[in-house]
C-alpha cells in the first residue's frame, strides 16, 4: 500500500523524529470542492501548512480531494494546484522538497457526487486502516461548496462515512451561513439533523487573521493596564472598518443576493465587535466560555433600523449585474456595496459608547483595522508641537488592531504610548520602531509601540489548525450564528427599499461617504442630490451622477412611497413638537390631491404623539364644490384624517368655497374671509409648515401655468380656473406659501418623472411652471420624491 511506503520513508529521511514514532491515530482528511477558487487559492495551502505543523506529532494523514468531476479531469486539477505548494520561508529548500513529495504522495482524488461515492470513501479509508493496523483519530471535512448542497452532503457523510466510535468527525463549514434569521434557522436545522453541535465549525475567515485573534489574548495579558479604561468612562468610540479597493465583477450572481452589510459586517466586523466588547471569562482558553460569553454581548446589543445605517453603491455595479447576469437595460439594482452602521451596547460597560463598523467595495484605500479610542481628559497649556511627546497626554490615545495592508500592510497592535506599554507574547510578536517617517490615523509611528507578527501566517492556515486542535472559540456555533443574524435581520428589512447613494469610486468619492453621528442616527455629510436624467435615456441607470447641490438648493428625501411617507409624517410631526414648545401652537396648511391621502392615513393610525390639541389645520387649495362633495379637499381630509383625531373643533379651518348657498361667487369675498381668519390667527401669516404637491403640468395648489392669477401681488387667498374640471379653485396665492417657516413638497409616481426631471433644471420661472416659484423668503423647502417619480 502507497502508505506503508510513505510512512516508512518518513522515518528513513528523518522527518519524525524517533519521539513521535508512537502512533498517536489516523487523520482523514477530506477536502469538497478540491478543484474550486477557494480551495486552490487557500485551502491546499493551509492543509500543506497543517502537514508541516503536525508532520512531528505522532499523528500521520491521508488527504483526500472530493468534487463532481470525474477521476480523470478531476485528479488532473486538483494535481495541477498541488504542484504549485509553497513552503514557508523557514523551510530549506532541501527540506521543502521533500514534505511536499511526501504530501502529495499522501493526497488523492475521489469523485464525491453520489452516496454510494461517500460509502466507497469510507470502506478504502476502513480497509487501509486495517492493512496498516493503525487506529483511527478522527476525520475532518472541509466544505468548500455552496450552502445549497450542504444538506445532501451532510445526509452522506452521516449515512454512510462517519468515522468508528472513539475517533472524532468535524464538518467544516463556509460562510453564507443563511441571508437572514429564516434561512439561517432552516439551514441549522438541516444541519442539526445529521451532526452535533460539537462537530460543526463554521469559518469565518476573519478569526483567523492574526491581529483579530490576538484581541481575545492582548486583554488577558494586559487585563492590569485595560480593567480601569476599558469601559464608556474613557473610550470616546470604537471603528471597525474594512475597506477594499476592488469592485464585485465575477461575483455580481453573489452580491445581488447577499449584499454589503451580509458579505462582511453581519459577519468579519460582528466578530471583530464581539471580541472587543465581550466580557472577559476567567480563563480565555477555555471555549466554552468564551462563547458562552460572546451569546451573552449579543443579547445586550440595542436594535437597529435604517437610521442606524448609510448605504451606497458604486456606480459601475449595475452595468456588472446587467452584464453578468443578463438584465436587460432597464434594471436597476438597490444592493449596496457601501454601509457604515451604528451600534450600542446597552451594558453598564458600554452604554453610550458609539461602535462604527464600516465597509466598502471600490473605495480609496484597501486597509482593515479595529480602533479603539479614548478620551482626552487632559487640557495642555504648552504647544503640542513645541512639546512634542509622544507620551504627552493630549495626544491622541488609541489602541489600534491593524488587519493587514494600508500604509503598514502588515498586521499589527498599536498602542498610544501615552497609554501604557503593552504585555505581548515572547516569539510571535516583535516590536518595531524603524519607520520613522511612517505615519498612522493622523501620528508617526513613533507615537506607538508597534508589534508585528514574527511570522505572518494566513488566515486558512491558522483556523485549520485550530480545527484541528478543537478550539471552537475560533468558530461561530449554532446559537451565536443565529443570535447574530437575530440582531441583523430587522436592518437589512429595513433598508430592503432604501436607494443606496451612487459613488463613483477610488479617490474621486472624497467626503462623498463621510458620515456623522448625530442623536443615535447616522447620516451622511454631505447631503447631496442625484442628478436628473432625460427619461428616455435608457442607459440612466447607469449614469446617475452625485451633486453636491440639493434638488433645486434645497432638501431631498427620497424613497420607496411606504418609506417616503413614514419619513414625511415623521418630519412632520417633529415640526409640529417644535412649533408648540416654542409657540404653544402649530399651523399647518394642507394641499388637496391624491397623494396626500396615504400621509392622513399615517398620520391617523402611527403618530400618537402628535399635538393634535395644539393643531390649526387649513387648506392650501380646495375646490369649488360643497364641502360634503367627494371631489372636495376637505372632506377627503376629514375622511382620511379628521374623523381619528382629537383636534379641536375650532382649529378646523375649510376653505369658504360655499356661502349663501352659492360656489365661489365673487361678491361673497370669501378669499378675503380665508385671507383674514389667517392673518387673525396665524402670527405673521406665516405657516409653520404648508405641504404642497405637483402636477404633471407643474402647478402647485391651485395655481396653474400660464395664468398670473396668484403669482405675484400682496400675500393672500385668491380664486383661480383649472384646466380640468371642476373649473373653479380657491388658493392660497404663491406670496403667501412663501411666508411660511416651512414648505414640503410631496411628489409620488412615475406620471410624475418628466416634470420632476424639468423642474430640477429650471430656475424661477412661476408663470410656466408655479412649482419653480416655491422659495420660502425666511424659512427652507424640502422635497419628498419617491424613487418613481424620481427615476421614471
Amino acid at each position: 500500500m502507497f502508505f506503508t511506503a510513505t510512512l516508512s520513508t518518513l522515518f528513513l529521511l528523518g522527518v519524525l523524529p524517533s519521539t513521535a514514532r508512537e502512533h498517536r491515530g489516523h487523520i482523514s482528511v477530506v477536502l469538497l470542492g478540491a478543484t474550486g477558487d477557494l480551495a486552490k487559492k487557500y485551502l491546499w495551502e493551509g492543509l500543506f501548512q497543517l502537514y508541516l505543523d503536525e508532520v512531528s506529532s505522532g499523528h500521520t494523514f491521508t488527504f483526500y480531494g472530493g468534487a463532481q468531476a470525474e477521476l480523470e479531469p478531476g485528479q488532473k486539477l486538483m494535481f495541477e494546484r498541488l504542484k504549485r505548494l509553497t513552503c514557508p520561508s523557514d523551510v530549506v529548500p532541501d527540506r521543502c522538497a521533500i514534505l511536499k513529495d511526501q504530501f502529495l504522495r499522501l493526497t488523492q482524488y475521489h469523485q464525491l457526487k453520489t452516496a454510494e461515492g461517500y460509502a466507497a470513501l469510507s470502506e478504502e479509508i476502513s480497509t487501509m486502516l486495517s492493512q496498516e493496523g493503525l487506529a483511527e483519530a478522527g476525520r475532518l471535512f472541509y466544505f468548500s461548496v455552496p450552502p445549497f448542497a450542504y444538506a445532501e452532503i451532510a445526509r452522506h457523510i452521516n449515512g454512510s462515512c462517519r468515522p468508528p466510535p472513539g475517533a472524532w468527525l468535524r464538518v467544516v463549514l463556509e460562510k453564507p451561513f443563511g441571508r437572514d434569521l429564516k434561512s439561517a434557522q432552516q439551514l441549522a436545522e438541516e444541519l442539526r439533523t445529521f451532526f452535533r453541535e460539537e462537530e460543526m465549525y463554521r469559518v469565518d475567515h476573519y478569526l483567523g487573521k492574526q491581529a483579530v485573534a490576538h484581541i481575545l489574548p492582548f486583554r488577558d495579558q494586559n487585563r492590569h493596564h485595560l480593567d480601569p479604561i476599558w469601559n464608556r468612562h474613557h473610550v470616546e468610540r470604537v471603528e471597525i472598518v474594512l475597506k477594499e479597493t476592488v469592485d464585485v465583477k465575477n461575483r455580481t450572481s453573489f452580491y445581488e443576493e447577499y449584499g454589503v452589510i451580509r458579505d462582511v459586517h453581519q459577519n468579519h466586523l460582528t466578530e471583530a465587535l464581539m471580541f472587543l466588547t465581550m466580557e472577559l471569562p476567567a480563563n480565555v482558553s477555555s471555549s466554552e466560555d468564551v462563547l458562552h460569553s460572546k451569546l451573552r454581548t449579543f443579547q445586550s446589543l440595542r436594535g437597529l433600523d435604517k437610521r442606524s445605517a448609510v448605504i451606497g453603491q458604486y456606480e459601475t455595479y449595475g452595468s456588472h449585474v446587467r452584464e453578468e447576469l443578463q438584465k436587460g437595460p432597464n434594471y436597476f439594482s438597490r444592493t449596496p456595496t457601501f454601509a457604515g452602521v451604528l451600534i450600542h451596547l446597552e451594558s453598564l460597560r458600554w452604554d453610550g459608547v458609539p461602535f462604527l463598523l464600516t465597509s466598502g467595495k471600490v473605495l480609496d484605500e484597501r486597509i482593515g483595522y479595529v480602533r479603539v479610542l479614548f478620551r482626552k481628559r487632559a487640557f495642555c497649556t504648552q504647544n503640542e508641537t513645541a512639546r512634542g511627546s509622544a507620551s504627552s497626554p493630549c495626544r491622541r490615545k488609541q489602541i489600534v488592531f491593524y488587519i493587514g495592508h494600508g500604509e503598514l500592510n502588515s498586521p499589527a497592535v498599536l498602542v498610544s504610548r501615552n497609554l501604557f506599554k503593552p504585555v505581548m507574547p515572547e516569539g510571535s510578536w516583535k516590536a518595531v520602531s524603524d519607520r520613522p517617517r511612517l505615519r498612522l490615523f493622523g501620528q508617526p509611528l513613533s507615537d506607538y509601540y508597534t508589534y508585528l507578527p514574527v511570522k505572518e501566517r494566513d488566515p486558512y492556515a491558522v483556523l485549520i489548525s485550530r480545527i484541528f486542535h478543537g478550539k471552537k472559540e475560533s468558530f461561530i456555533t449554532t446559537e451565536n450564528l443565529l443570535a447574530s443574524w437575530e440582531f441583523w435581520s430587522p436592518l437589512l428589512d429595513s433598508l430592503a427599499g432604501e436607494l443606496p447613494r451612487p459613488y463613483p469610486g477610488g479617490p474621486q468619492n472624497q467626503h462623498l461617504l463621510d458620515f456623522e453621528m448625530v442623536g443615535g442616527e447616522v447620516s451622511f455629510v454631505v447631503k447631496e442630490a442625484l442628478k436628473m436624467m432625460g427619461a428616455s435615456d435608457e442607459q440612466m441607470p447607469d449614469q446617475y451622477k452625485t451633486l453636491h447641490s440639493r434638488f433645486r438648493q434645497n432638501q431631498l428625501v427620497t424613497a420607496w412611497p411606504e418609506e417616503l411617507i413614514d419619513r414625511l409624517a415623521s418630519d412632520m410631526e417633529a415640526a409640529a413638537t417644535s412649533a408648540v414648545e416654542r409657540a404653544g401652537q402649530f399651523h399647518l396648511a394642507l394641499s388637496g390631491g391624491s397623494s396626500p391621502l396615504a400621509l392622513f392615513k399615517r398620520l391617523a393610525a402611527h403618530h400618537y404623539g402628535f399635538p393634535w390639541k395644539h393643531t390649526h389645520l387649513w387648506l392650501v387649495d380646495e375646490r369649488c364644490v360643497p364641502l360634503t362633495d367627494p371631489e372636495s379637499n376637505f372632506r377627503n381630509l376629514h375622511d382620511h384624517l379628521l374623523q381619528h383625531v382629537r383636534v379641536p373643533y375650532f382649529n378646523i379651518h375649510p376653505m369658504p368655497v360655499h356661502l349663501n348657498r352659492r360656489l365661489c361667487v365673487e361678491g361673497d369675498k370669501g378669499p378675503e374671509l380665508y385671507a383674514g381668519e389667517i392673518a387673525a390667527l396665524v402670527t405673521n401669516s406665516s405657516f409653520d409648515l404648508v405641504l404642497l404637491g405637483v402636477g404633471i403640468d407643474g402647478h402647485t395648489a391651485s395655481l396653474f401655468p400660464q395664468s398670473l392669477v396668484g403669482l405675484e401681488g400682496s400675500p393672500g387667498v385668491v380664486l383661480t380656473e383649472s384646466p380640468a374640471k371642476p373649473h373653479q379653485r380657491m388658493t392660497l396665492s404663491l406670496p403667501l406659501i412663501n411666508r411660511a417657516k416651512r414648505v414640503s413638497v410631496l411628489v409620488m409616481g412615475k406620471s410624475k418623472h418628466d416634470i420632476v426631471t424639468l423642474v430640477s433644471r429650471v430656475g424661477q420661472e412661476p408663470k410656466k411652471w408655479p412649482i419653480s416659484g416655491v422659495n420660502p423668503s425666511s424659512g427652507h423647502i424640502a422635497w419628498y420624491v419617491d424613487y418613481e417619480a424620481l427615476f421614471g
